[in-house]
């Protein structure tokens, strides 16, 4: 069984929080890292710390409250929009999930058009079809649109593992998320690592702390009564500690991406998850 690692002090100190030992079933699923540096041994997904019947509501299509947006943005899929009179299916053909197959597993990443070159996630990707191509009013975070449409992208490499690549132009995103990931925010001056790493398994009053994966985003949370972005989560994590959010979509939270989705390279995609 998984045994819990220590407890950080300085969580317990100013959040004043109290901590359990947890241990994770017997029987759970986890991959293993191929980097010589990854900082875990065992890389779980979120899911693997969910109660039961969170795991029931995701696995059941019919139960899972996000598949609703999913089934939003495939009708969006076809619906022309903006002034060059195009859908996306004008793009990328008329079945969105065979034709987005390999690509929401990739994301964040550089992506080119022309001379035009820039790392994305899939929301910027989105966004920059829709104000390029589409000549039509870009998107915004965390509204149904937006999330609809990367639930679709993602949702096509469900069960396909995670690939995001970090060398090349891309090493310099993967560093400064590293080393986001690490530096001390907020009043509380803690870190991701302090709840993800140090002491994933842990329970901090009735959460189950896990790895931080972010193979299931966009994620149902039973909190939000709804879908929202891996960025709103992370903003959401940053005010948990009395810190100020960077901005959805912005260069810190892109390279934040890219790093958290590195330490779950190999995961399946679950979009969309379900978590507390």
């Amino acid at each position: 069984m998984k045994r819990i690692l220590s407890v950080t002090a300085a969580a317990l100190v100013f959040a004043g929080a109290s901590m359990a030992v947890a241990e994770l079933a017997e029987d759970y699923v986890f991959v293993e890292p191929t980097a010589q540096d990854h900082p875990l041994d065992e890389i779980i997904s979120g899911y693997q710390f969910r109660i039961e019947s969170t795991r029931e509501t995701q696995d059941d299509d019919f139960e899972n409250p996000g598949m609703l947006l999913l089934d939003q943005a495939m009708d969006t899929w076809s619906e022309v929009d903006g002034a060059a009179g195009k859908s996306c299916a004008d793009c990328h053909g008329d079945d969105p999930l065979d034709a987005m197959k390999g690509v929401g597993s990739t994301y964040p990443k550089f992506t080119e058009e022309g001379d035009h070159r820039a790392f994305r996630n899939i929301e910027n990707q989105i966004n920059h079809c829709r104000t390029e191509r589409m000549q039509a009013d870009a998107w915004k975070y965390d509204k149904n649109d937006m999330l609809g449409m990367t639930v679709l992208v993602r949702n096509a490499d469900r069960g396909e593992p995670v690939d995001v690549a970090v060398d090349g132009d891309a090493a310099p995103y993967f560093e400064q998320g590293k080393e986001l990931y690490y530096t001390r925010m907020g009043q509380l001056d803690m870190s991701c690592a302090h709840c993800h790493e140090e002491n994933y398994g842990n329970y901090i009053r009735a959460d189950h702390l896990s790895q931080g994966q972010v193979n299931g985003f966009p994620t149902y949370r039973f909190k939000w009564q709804g879908v929202g972005s891996l960025h709103r989560r992370f903003s959401g994590c940053i005010k948990n500690i009395r810190g100020i959010p960077f901005k959805k979509g912005e260069d810190e939270f892109l390279a934040l991406e890219l790093y958290t989705s590195w330490r779950g390279q190999g995961l399946p995609v679950e979009t969309p998850a379900v978590r507390n």
